[in-house]
C-alpha cells in the first residue's frame, strides 16, 4: 500500500495455507495453484473450471510486503488484501483478515448450519451471505487485535474477496483494492473504491483539475478501523471465458485500464499473467507493494 511497507504474508498451515517466502534475489513471490476447481449448481449442466494464479512483490521501495493474497479452488475462494499501520501492523492486519475470511468460508463449506452472527440478507444468495459474514468477522478480528496491542493501534486493511460457486460470482470489498472483469473488447471495474478520490473527483469540476489533490489517496472505509464497517456485496453470473483480476492499488495506481487489459488478454496462464501485471506496474513506476490475482473461468 502507498501508505506503508511490504512482504508476502506467510500463512498458517492449519488454515490450509502454503507458507510463501519472498525470494531473496527477485523479491517476487508466486502463489501457484495447479488444481482445477469445477463449479456447478445442483443439476446444472453449465460446468466451468476455475484456473487462478497470483503474484505479489514488495516493490522497489518498501522494506516489507503488507499485501496478502489467497486462492483455494476447492472453496472457490479468491482474496486480495492490502494492510496499513506502523510497526509491521499492516502486514498483521491483512493476514488476520484473510485468515478470518478463509476460516468462516471453510467452516460453512464443511457444515452449512453454522451460526450467522451478522444475520442474513434475504436479497443475497447463500454464498454471498457466507462472504458477507466472513468479511464482517474479519473486520471484528482486526479491530479487536488493534485494540489489544498498542503497537497495532490504527492498523487496518483493504480487502476484495470473491466466491465463485454454482455458476455465480459473489464479490465483497472494502477499501481501494479492486476487482475487474476483462475481455478482448473491454475492461470493467466491478468494485468502486472507498476513497476520497472516488467520492469527490468524479465531480466534473474536480475531475477537470490538473493538480493532484493531497487527499486523493485517503481511504474513507477500511477493515479494522472501527467495530463495524460498510461492506459492499454484489453478485453476477459467470460463464466460460470470463476473466477476472483482483489487485491492490500498487497495481491499478500505476497502470491505466488500457495497460491492464492488454496484459490480461495476452493469452498466458493465470499465474504468468499475474506476474506480468506486477512486473509491468513496477516498470512503470509503482513504489508500493504490488499484488495481482488472475482467475479464468474455462470450460
Amino acid at each position: 500500500m502507498g501508505r506503508l511497507t511490504a512482504q508476502l504474508a506467510v500463512f498458517r498451515p492449519v488454515l490450509g495455507y502454503s507458507p510463501i517466502h519472498p525470494r531473496t534475489t527477485t523479491k517476487v513471490a508466486l502463489l501457484i495453484h495447479r488444481k482445477a476447481h469445477r463449479i456447478a449448481g445442483p443439476g446444472d449442466s453449465n460446468v466451468t473450471t476455475l484456473r487462478a494464479g497470483g503474484c505479489s512483490d514488495r516493490g522497489p521501495v518498501r522494506r516489507t510486503n503488507e499485501d496478502a493474497l489467497f486462492i483455494d479452488e476447492t472453496l472457490g475462494l479468491l482474496i486480495v488484501a492490502d494492510g496499513m499501520g506502523g510497526h509491521a501492523a499492516g502486514e498483521v492486519a491483512s493476514r488476520l483478515a484473510v485468515e478470518a475470511v478463509v476460516g468462516f468460508i471453510r467452516r460453512t463449506h464443511e457444515d452449512p448450519e453454522q451460526s450467522w452472527p451478522y444475520g442474513v440478507d434475504s436479497t443475497l444468495s447463500f454464498n454471498a451471505n457466507r462472504l458477507r459474514t466472513a468479511v464482517h468477522l474479519a473486520n471484528r478480528r482486526v479491530f479487536r487485535e488493534a485494540e489489544s496491542h498498542d503497537d497495532y493501534t490504527g492498523m487496518g486493511t483493504t480487502i476484495v474477496a470473491a466466491l465463485v460457486l454454482d455458476n455465480l460470482l459473489s464479490i465483497a470489498h472494502v477499501g481501494d483494492s479492486r476487482m475487474y472483469y476483462a475481455s478482448n473488447s473491454e475492461l470493467v471495474q466491478l468494485t468502486r473504491d472507498d476513497s476520497w478520490a472516488a467520492r469527490v473527483l468524479v465531480q466534473p469540476a474536480a475531475a477537470a483539475s490538473a493538480e493532484p489533490h493531497p487527499m486523493r489517496n485517503v481511504l474513507t472505509n477500511v477493515l479494522g478501523a472501527r467495530d463495524s464497517t460498510d461492506i459492499h456485496i454484489q453478485e453476477r453470473p459467470i460463464a466460460p471465458g470470463d476473466l477476472f483480476l483482483l489487485c491492490t492499488d500498487g497495481l491499478h495506481g500505476s497502470l491505466d485500464d488500457k495497460a491492464i487489459q492488454s496484459v490480461l488478454t495476452a493469452q498466458g496462464t493465470a499465474e504468468r499473467t499475474a506476474e506480468a501485471l506486477v512486473r509491468t506496474a513496477i516498470e512503470r513506476g509503482s513504489r508500493d507493494n504490488v499484488t495481482a490475482l488472475v482467475a479464468l473461468c474455462a470450460e
